[in-house]
């Protein structure tokens, strides 16, 4: 309701205005469309994350430390009260930042892998192109988002108030250069499927809207 509903619908809105009869926006055009609404995304999505995090977190803290959230309103309304209003968006660079990452691996990519298929193969604008366009796409966001994925998860699950400055430095001394990719492998399965789910049924939706409202492809 947020965080993907902003960055799908400013990409969207972005591509039909820089797109013409005559030309498409090209795929460094497209990267740079979807980095604008990832980063937009990640600000009005980063209050509802944060809830996230901290509430999977909770369990691995000690008794003393764990917030005890009853649901995520409580957790907003307690964040509010107890750490005022400016905390819902505590962690909100990296967070933007990894949703910049992530809309431009994911929707820039995506775009870019289903028009190198049509282009270069036989397959046609189908179920089969789609599914391989998003399971590559899936491939390079999880990659590429994998980095900012550890530092903002430990950010906004820490006590203290440290940034990234602060936090980079202990981590790579901690544990070498080997953290960029700490969890890559259930990140993948969690994001590979999503991926592939949300833009197959995105294409059908588009699909649909066309036929409905007689809109030329």
């Amino acid at each position: 309701m947020t965080y993907s509903t902003t960055r799908f619908g400013v990409y969207e809105e972005l591509k039909e205005l820089f797109s013409t009869a005559q030309s498409v926006p090209s795929f460094p055009t497209l990267v740079a469309m979807a980095s604008t609404a990832g980063l937009l995304g990640g600000v009005a999505g980063n209050p509802a994350d944060l809830v996230n995090v901290r509430m999977q977190n909770d369990t691995a803290l000690p008794p003393e430390k764990r917030r005890n959230y009853k649901n995520a309103v409580d957790g907003l309304v307690r964040m509010v009260r107890e750490e005022r209003l400016a905390s819902l968006w505590r962690g909100v660079w990296p967070n933007s930042m990894r949703s910049a990452l992530m809309t431009a691996s994911q929707l820039a990519s995506y775009d870019g892998f289903k028009r190198m298929i049509l282009t270069n193969t036989s397959l046609s604008d189908n179920l089969s192109t789609h599914f391989v366009a998003s399971f590559c796409a899936g491939f390079v966001a999880t990659t590429v988002c994998s980095p900012v994925d550890v530092i903002k998860t430990r950010i906004m699950s820490a006590h203290d108030k440290r940034g990234v400055l602060t936090l980079l430095p202990e981590i790579v001394k901690n544990e070498g250069f080997r953290w960029m990719f700490r969890g890559w492998v259930p990140s993948f399965v969690r994001l590979g499927p999503h991926t592939i789910a949300t833009f197959m049924f995105l294409e059908q939706h588009k699909k649909f809207y066309r036929y409905v409202h007689s809109v030329d492809t």
